[in-house]
């Protein structure tokens, strides 16, 4: 691993995965840095905490949080490494009763999603627009939370949900046509908006090589400033949590339910389910720059390599 210019305790809010496991327990350190790890559940927490008041040295980030983060200024840089991932047309479910059949039908509804610029809703927005001609302005967005970067300014077509109400209720009683990432809801009119939704997946990542990310890594760019050598170090540590956690998933005994999950995705898209590194990811930051694009989240096109610290030229 590089060589940091000094020793360095970093506040770092990361979930606990499979393979950063070993960086929470210790097993894997890098050179000259201790990781002061500060446990919040759900991780969604740190998110926020670290736009808005820059809490953390280390953090996990969400990818569009980030994109919007980089629009508005804020003082942390991503390292190419890619702890959470999912595809997402199975993300979106419909209330039949409110008259959606097929994709095309959201036009002149109302689809609720946590919050505007949460990346899975990105995501499906984009793979709406893209694989199934559906006109995202002819959609009133229902949000329930904040957006995590307080500047920034949502659309016409997004409005608030009422006070108390919850995604998984206002869909089940058709008060919206479709919601995102709504999870398991008990109505006889509500199901996959996207029939066989994982066999849709996979077709379109054997025709496009998109295998969407979620969540990254960021540094404070203070400290980057300061040591040259912290992105290749922390970018190598994560490398050699990953690691140390691929002989497990390869060999396929006892593993979690998370771990499951990781070696039906590596069936898919190959070996190592969690590529990480700027290159094996190019192709899914560059959709979702243009999503957020097309979605009002960002105003410019963004080159992937103007949101990384460089960690292989720092790592020399």
């Amino acid at each position: 691993m590089a060589q940091t210019s000094v020793a360095t305790t970093l506040k770092t809010a990361i979930a606990t995965y499979p393979h950063t496991a070993a960086l929470k327990d210790g097993t894997v350190t890098p050179a000259g840095i201790a990781f002061d790890f500060v446990e919040l559940s759900p991780i969604t927490r740190a998110l926020r905490r670290m736009v808005r008041g820059l809490e953390f040295d280390v953090s996990e980030m969400a990818v569009t949080t980030y994109l919007a983060a980089r629009e508005h200024g804020k003082a942390f840089t991503a390292i190419p490494v890619v702890v959470m991932r999912d595809f997402h047309h199975h993300a979106i479910a419909c209330n039949t009763a409110a008259g959606v059949r097929q994709p095309k039908d959201l036009e002149g509804k109302r689809v609720g999603v946590r919050a505007y610029t949460v990346t899975t809703g990105v995501w499906v927005r984009g793979i709406l627009a893209s694989e199934y001609g559906v006109d995202l302005d002819q959609v009133t967005w229902v949000i329930f939370d904040e957006d995590h970067v307080q500047e920034y300014q949502a659309p016409r077509k997004v409005e608030h949900a009422p006070a108390g109400a919850t995604l998984e209720g206002m869909l089940a009683s058709g008060d919206l046509a479709a919601a995102i990432g709504a999870g398991p809801v008990d109505s006889p009119d509500v199901r996959p908006l996207i029939p066989d939704a994982r066999a849709a997946e996979a077709a379109w990542y054997r025709r496009t090589g998109v295998y969407p990310v979620n969540h990254t890594i960021v540094i404070k760019d203070a400290l980057l400033a300061a040591d040259p050598a912290l992105a290749a170090s922390v970018y190598q540590a994560f490398v050699a949590a990953k690691e140390r956690w691929l002989p497990r998933l390869r060999a396929g005994v006892a593993l979690t339910s998370d771990e499951e999950a990781l070696a039906r995705t590596a069936r898919l898209v190959g070996d190592d389910p969690l590529p990480y590194g700027l290159a094996a990811n190019r192709p899914a930051f560059e959709t979702l720059i243009q999503f957020s694009l097309d979605q009002h989240i960002i105003t410019r096109k963004l080159a992937p390599e103007e949101l990384f610290a460089n960690v292989e030229r720092a790592a020399r």
